[in-house]
């Protein structure tokens, strides 16, 4: 049986639609199904050390934290060189294990996915 494969695009930075994308995703790989978080727009702002650290909404963990099993749980996280230029960042420290690729990767990414969802 092929392996199943959703694709999660985050783009946002508003702190309260973080969890969804990692908390989905992570769920995703529990049922062993292939994840991935496309980080886009505004959303590359969660990416930047100290940033994620400092996000909790209630009694869930921190951000960074969400995002540290995510990517121990096999989810990959992918950033946009797009958005990062928008952003006016050439070149920018982000968190261990978010990957820069190109925009046509999401284009790629979506035609392959058997579902997507935005945020």
């Amino acid at each position: 049986m092929e392996e199943k494969y959703i694709l999660y695009v985050q783009t946002t930075d508003a702190p309260e639609r973080q969890y969804s994308p990692l908390i989905l995703a992570q769920t995703a790989r529990a049922m062993d199904i292939k994840a991935t978080i496309y980080y886009l727009g505004m959303g590359l702002k969660i990416l930047k050390p100290g940033v994620a650290e400092n996000i909790q909404v209630g009694e869930f963990p921190t951000v960074k934290e969400m995002i540290d099993k995510s990517l121990d749980m096999g989810v990959e996280i992918l950033v946009c060189e797009a958005s990062k230029r928008m952003l006016g960042w050439e070149k920018v420290d982000l968190i261990p294990g978010a990957k820069i690729v190109g925009a046509a990767t999401l284009n790629d990414l979506v035609l392959e996915a058997d579902a997507t969802q935005w945020f």
